[in-house]
């Protein structure tokens, strides 16, 4: 297996196997739908028409696709430094309550264009400091970095349900909601729908992250520890502080999505904004080969699914909003677990190169 994947391009690696393995998944997907008794070519004209069939569906279409690219990026990131970062959700989550704290303390006194950077700012701060306390269990503790993060989820939903209940709550709300924000703590919205201006600052990111990871001496000493830490350790990297700087940088921009999320859409802190976001980002990575030009492309691919597949749902009633998991999950088991399955027919089309 090891000499099949090095006889593949990097374009082919890049680009065809993914899109193999798309198509696989989807072909998987027409089967269940005939099993079901619906036409499979009906069914993917109604899931692409929901996606991208109007301004409206493109705009839910890239609103998904934003929090993908946040979450993606934060998995992508930590990946990059050999670490498994799965605490993503309740990163989100804190992100969140930092913008939200932010804008609910400063609305009044701040413009816009003054508000903006500070929320975003402390949305970053707030979910590096969430990831940072794992991040320090693993390198002075030597604690595991995937059981303490899904933990740190589970006491993130705590801590928020108990701050908008007894500290946050809106005056006289039953609903354990802040209240509204101020006009300058909303994003302006775009094409009629919750897509907003979160997506520049999700382009941005991308961006960043290509420049820290390929053009910059710490991405070049985070992809060394990831790829070998002794060598790394060898050549001087400080694989400690490494660890802190990678699950920083993911807990800030999984923080991100309480910026697309509060700012862009709810206007106001409520619960359970981060809607599985922190845990589809890893199969977006996955998909994205964690490269950010990857993980953009298939942010945008499960932002599709997401919008048509709930106007597929809607409009065909023998395929359920469970139907609409189970197409994303047969896209993320072969983007994922089955990602080598049409490795060796591809190697079989290239001639054989002498030794």
């Amino acid at each position: 297996m090891t000499g099949l994947r090095r006889s593949l391009p990097a374009w082919v690696e890049i680009l065809v196997l993914p899109a193999i393995n798309i198509a696989l998944a989807f072909l998987t997907v027409g089967v269940i739908v005939m099993i079901v008794g619906v036409d499979p070519l009906q069914a993917l004209k109604l899931l692409v028409l929901g996606a991208v069939g109007s301004p409206e569906s493109i705009g839910y279409t890239l609103y998904y696709a934003t929090n993908f690219v946040f979450t993606g990026l934060a998995v992508a990131v930590a990946f990059h430094g050999g670490l498994f970062n799965i605490g993503g959700e309740g990163q989100a989550y804190l992100g969140g309550l930092g913008c939200g704290v932010a804008i609910l303390a400063l609305d009044q006194y701040l413009p816009i264009w003054l508000m903006v950077p500070i929320a975003i700012a402390a949305a970053a701060l707030f979910g590096a400091a969430w990831a940072a306390v794992p991040a320090w269990l693993q390198a002075w503790r030597g604690s595991h970095i995937v059981i303490t993060t899904i933990m740190f989820n589970f006491v993130a939903s705590a801590l928020m349900v108990y701050l908008l209940v007894n500290v946050l709550i809106a005056p006289g709300s039953m609903t354990p909601q802040s209240r509204g924000f101020g006009p300058s703590g909303q994003l302006p919205a775009l094409a009629g729908s919750p897509l907003n201006l979160s997506i520049v600052l999700a382009l941005a990111c991308c961006v960043g992250v290509w420049l820290f990871l390929w053009r910059t001496p710490w991405g070049y000493a985070l992809r060394a520890m990831g790829h070998n830490p002794e060598a790394a350790l060898y050549a001087g990297t400080n694989l400690r502080s490494m660890t802190m700087v990678a699950m920083c940088l993911s807990g800030a921009l999984a923080g991100f999505v309480g910026v697309n999320e509060l700012m862009g859409v709810h206007h106001r802190l409520v619960l359970d904004f981060p809607a599985g976001y922190g845990f589809a980002g890893i199969a977006v990575a996955l998909m994205g080969r964690n490269h950010p030009l990857g993980v953009a492309l298939a942010a945008l691919l499960f932002g599709a699914l997401q919008q048509g597949g709930a106007e597929l749902a809607f409009d065909v009633p023998a395929i359920t909003r469970e139907m609409v998991v189970v197409i994303q999950g047969l896209v993320i088991l072969f983007s994922g677990a089955l990602v080598n399955l049409p490795r060796p027919w591809l190697a079989a089309f290239r001639p054989r190169q002498a030794p």
